[in-house]
């Protein structure tokens, strides 16, 4: 077995043994909220943190990076909109929903330890610029789209509403917290105190095992009832499609070897809880939305270990 087949195999072997763990009612549904609080709100938090303050970002070209991805990212989510709304005939609402679950990747949860694992920490420091603007993006896409649908009618945006709750939901955000915190610390040019280092680097480290864990032991709460076809439509369009633009996005730019290899990675995870948070907040979609997440998950084992391949011949 290779190292990367080995290390695709332990971060989804531990996404299934927190689906065991729940499934077989070793540890309580209500389990999975207190472990996703904590990989969330402390651990990656601070993983994100230490990684702001002592790493070198030199070569990473983060304009080139954030313009290649979310590009992919704008025409993956329109694909999945049209997919929902003129193949299935889902309402626009339902049809956000479908764009958001074929372009939103589990970033956090599942990224930051499949990165990680793969390409280390200079991975990880590559999957830090991403984060650090992925989830402003989305949040900010996700809120405007919700002003204009989120009551069933176009009424206009409110531009002060819109900034008033972005910047609300922005500055709470412990992720977002973390990083801006450790680009304040590196700014100042002081060391890290020894102790605050060590806290950091244990409380940090935990991140990745506890998130894909914790990722499991949340997906009892989903499952396959329904919504067939366009689950499994979106979820071809995020496993395969999204990535696939990414890779030739990445490539015609001239992404250091890295960088590229990230991006692809990151566009080809699964789509995460968000995408049903923003179904169960337009009171729409959320079958559909939980369906896809669960499939796509489920088949992601196989599917990124493909894109690891062929990024591995594309780019070295």
């Amino acid at each position: 077995m290779s190292p990367l087949t080995e290390t695709v195999l332990f971060v989804f072997g531990l996404v299934a043994l927190g689906y065991i763990a729940g499934l077989t009612g070793y540890l309580k549904a209500q389990s999975a909220e207190g472990v996703a609080e904590f990989a969330v709100g402390v651990a990656m938090p601070l993983l994100l943190f230490e990684t702001m303050v002592n790493s070198d970002f030199h070569g990473s070209a983060p304009w080139i990076l954030w313009g290649t991805y979310f590009s992919a990212v704008a025409l993956t989510w329109l694909a999945g909109h049209l997919v929902t709304t003129r193949l299935f005939g889902r309402d626009s609402r339902t049809g956000i929903v479908g764009g958001v679950s074929a372009a939103y990747s589990n970033v956090v949860l599942l990224g930051v330890p499949f990165i990680l694992g793969v390409y280390g920490r200079q991975g990880f420091e590559v999957l830090s610029l991403l984060v650090s603007v992925h989830l402003p993006i989305m949040m900010m896409a996700s809120i405007v789209l919700f002003e204009l649908f989120g009551d069933g009618k176009t009424t206009g945006l409110h531009p002060l509403r819109v900034l008033r709750r972005f910047l609300h939901k922005l500055l709470i955000n412990p992720l977002i917290i973390g990083i801006l915190a450790g680009l304040i610390w590196r700014l100042t040019g002081i060391p890290l105190p020894g102790l605050v280092s060590r806290l950091a680097e244990a409380l940090g480290g935990t991140a990745a095992p506890v998130a894909l864990f914790a990722m499991g032991l949340g997906l009892n709460r989903f499952g396959i009832t329904g919504h067939i076809g366009p689950a499994v439509a979106l979820s071809v369009l995020k496993l395969f499609v999204m990535p696939a633009i990414t890779l030739l996005l990445v490539w015609l730019a001239g992404l250091p070897p890295l960088t590229a290899q990230v991006a692809v990675l990151v566009a080809a995870l699964p789509s995460g809880i968000n995408s049903y948070l923003i179904a169960v907040q337009f009171e729409t979609g959320q079958g559909l939305a939980s369906n896809q997440m669960t499939l796509a998950t489920a088949c992601a084992v196989v599917t990124t270990s493909f894109w690891l391949a062929v990024t591995t011949v594309v780019f070295g």
